[in-house]
């Protein structure tokens, strides 16, 4: 049976309109639609018994499905059946209007609750159809006109919750639109700077050596052809972290673990780090040896390169400390500098893609990738990079990897030697 709409409040007697302003007042303290419907159906049983309350919502398909179910009363003795009301939820969403009917199950003739009272409503905001909510009642009575108008009420207070959480998340939508719109016009910005920079460089001394109305001493030309050669190294540089990135973010970049003995494979980077930065005075501190963990150690090696070049471009003539330690059931790295030190607003986005200081990002060259990429790394290590920081006084990142079954609580003290 369909009902004709009635809105007008004052029709209600005043125990049905206490609670109509007792649901308002409700919804007005609550915008999350299942604990405004719990709060809802506790203030209107009192004056409209059911059994059973189902908030059907459209799917991205064509159907409805229930977002919110609760049971109450007789409705708690019965199956938790979510169907109750498909059926008249997908006509009232049709027809867009009240709709009230009654079923008989099997041996309803013996048992009164083996019939049921359905009633539809629509969920509508001015002219858009959001959804329905059906009430149902065990074994009667039927609905009386007050009881679906107060119905109706609840209907319209929980079309308002439906819509203001709607426009949120197209306020929402937009946001992020926004965001992406800016992070991608900051990448490009970004990228097409530090791309066109070695490729200037490369450009220009390459032409420069091509003229033919010079020539060049063999020391000038080795000058021109070692600045070429290095900025097609930073160039390679630039395309090989898009790619790392690109692959972390997709779980595709490749890892070979094997089991890496760490006071050993730090000691080879310090060698490397300081054939490579002259000018980095590097101390290397083994606190403890003979600890291993399973590690890809060229991805590994990456991260802590990674870490000592930022302390060659944004801590320049501080001095540096790679240690090894351990935790309970951690392999613990550290790089420390006593470098000028991170602002604690920039702390926190550090590990982004693509974030950069903005009082470093005029001064030092950089797509912002390079501690995004040291995470990832780790994360697939099953391990954790932190970074610990005040200005003034220096920089330490942590790293904390899983050690080896077989190496825990194994350590051997400090080797004493030449760092």
């Amino acid at each position: 049976m369909i009902v004709s709409e009635i809105t007008d409040p004052g029709t209600l007697p005043p125990k049905e309109l206490e609670a109509v302003y007792a649901i308002a007042r409700a919804v007005g303290q609550s915008m999350n639609i299942d604990m405004a419907l719990d709060e809802i159906s506790l203030l209107t049983r009192p004056v409209f018994i059911f059994d059973s309350i189902i908030l059907y919502l459209p799917t991205n398909g064509n159907g409805l499905e229930a977002a919110y179910a609760r049971l109450i009363g007789r409705g708690q003795s019965a199956e938790g059946d979510q169907a109750w009301g498909e059926s008249i939820s997908n006509e009232t969403f049709q027809t867009g209007q009240v709709i009230m009917r009654s079923e008989k199950l099997d041996g309803w003739e013996t048992d009164r609750l083996r019939t049921r009272y359905y009633l539809g409503l629509p969920l509508r905001i001015r002219e858009e159809l959001m959804g329905t909510l059906v009430f149902c009642r065990f074994g009667g009575p039927p609905y009386t006109p007050e009881q679906i108008h107060l119905a109706e009420f609840i209907a319209a207070h929980v079309a308002q919750i439906l819509g203001h959480k709607q426009l949120i998340e197209r306020v929402g939508n937009l946001e992020a639109e926004k965001r992406l719109d800016q992070l991608q016009k900051d990448f490009i910005a970004t990228i097409s700077h530090e791309l066109n920079t070695p490729l200037g460089f490369i450009k220009g001394y390459a032409t420069t050596l091509l003229r033919t109305d010079i020539n060049w001493d063999e020391t000038t030309r080795r000058e021109f052809l070692t600045i070429i050669d290095e900025e097609a190294d930073r160039l390679r540089e630039l395309i090989d972290n898009l790619l790392d990135s690109s692959r972390l973010q997709s779980g595709t970049l490749p890892m070979q673990f094997q089991l890496v003995r760490m006071d050993s494979f730090l000691r080879d980077i310090t060698v490397r780090a300081s054939s490579r930065y002259k000018n980095l005075p590097i101390q290397l501190d083994i606190k403890k040896t003979d600890v291993r963990c399973q590690a890809d150690p060229t991805r590994l090696a990456q991260v802590l390169e990674n870490l000592l070049s930022n302390a060659v471009k944004y801590a320049p003539d501080a001095n540096v400390t790679l240690s090894l330690d351990t935790s309970p059931g951690k392999v613990h790295i550290a790089v420390q500098d006593n470098g000028p030190g991170i602002a604690p607003e920039h702390q926190s986005h550090l590990f982004g893609r693509f974030f950069r200081a903005p009082e470093d990002a005029s001064k030092v060259r950089g797509t912002g990738l390079g501690l995004f990429i040291c995470r990832q790394i780790i994360n697939a290590h099953g391990g954790e990079i932190t970074v610990e920081s005040t200005v003034g006084v220096g920089t330490t990142f942590h790293i904390y990897l899983p050690m080896d079954e077989k190496c825990e609580n194994k350590g051997i003290p400090k080797e004493e030697g030449p760092k």
